[in-house]
């Protein structure tokens, strides 16, 4: 019965339930032998990450609740030098274990997610433990799932999250760790600007704005709403050219836009045509 977290990152709206529940569940409890109590400060066993992106007027902002990626090939559990100290259990989740934990770091050292932490007191690796101390008695999702209020943070069975799962990656896939943490709506490059007649001085709404790949030729076509505004979302790393036409104006180009960052265009005038 393996279980699994899905996060909804384009739902979550940034309230730092999940971080501060987490912090309710373990700072001053111990729950041996599933974990030792957590630190008051300085450890975020789930941590809300804030990502802006953009730049004035054109920003996005997403909140990415971050936990311990649960991994099947964990290189946590490989870097232990104590049989056991971190193990997985049936169930997927992967646990440090606070008794037979010796202090070593290896573990804090190898975690190529930065979320296993070191407690100086107690000499000790911690991290999220999926709860399971709850799930072991009678519970059925973690702390962090239950206080969320968008119902962002998912979990359960593999079987049952399966439609969630299909739509959603992984972080830094590249790690190879296999982890258990799946992401839908994880933030992308987007490309965005706004077109204004400045003869009129006025936003010009339902202009055709073609966004085209220069490597693939593949075309993104979107219009400009009322307030002159448009965005291309999810857009992948790439060059691109970038042309804006409507009805008795002067089309608008740039040959040379690239995604390295998310790029806002600015205010562009369309000047009418003669």
């Amino acid at each position: 019965m393996s279980k699994v977290f899905v996060v909804n990152v384009s739902i979550c709206n940034g309230c730092h339930n999940c971080q501060i529940a987490c912090k309710d569940e373990h700072v001053g409890n111990d729950w041996s032998p599933y974990a030792k109590p957590q630190p008051d400060t300085g450890q975020f066993w789930l941590k809300l990450n804030e990502h802006i992106r953009g730049t004035i007027p054109k920003v996005k902002i997403a909140y990415v609740p971050t936990l311990c990626m649960h991994c099947d090939d964990a290189p946590c559990k490989k870097s232990c030098p104590i049989p056991d100290a971190i193990y997985k259990r049936d169930d997927g989740l992967v646990i440090i274990d606070p008794i037979k934990c010796t202090g070593c770091r290896n573990c804090v050292d190898t975690c190529p997610y930065g979320v296993i932490y070191f407690n100086d007191d107690l000499n000790i690796a911690q991290k999220c433990t999926g709860c399971a101390h709850l799930l072991d008695n009678g519970f059925k999702i973690p702390r962090c799932v239950d206080v969320c209020p968008t119902d962002a943070i998912m979990f359960g069975e593999e079987k049952d999250l399966r439609n969630e799962i299909s739509k959603a990656e992984i972080l830094h896939q590249e790690y190879g760790t296999k982890p258990r943490v799946y992401y839908i709506g994880l933030p992308k490059r987007f490309v965005a600007g706004a077109v204004y007649d400045p003869e009129e001085d006025e936003c010009i709404e339902d202009a055709t704005v073609t966004l085209t790949d220069l490597q693939t030729a593949e075309k993104f076509i979107t219009k400009t709403d009322r307030f002159g505004d448009f965005w291309f979302e999810d857009m992948k790393t790439a060059k691109y050219s970038l042309e804006i036409n409507c009805d008795g104006y002067q089309t608008w180009s740039n040959e040379m836009i690239s995604t390295e960052n998310d790029v806002n265009i600015g205010d562009i005038a369309l000047y009418k045509s003669r």
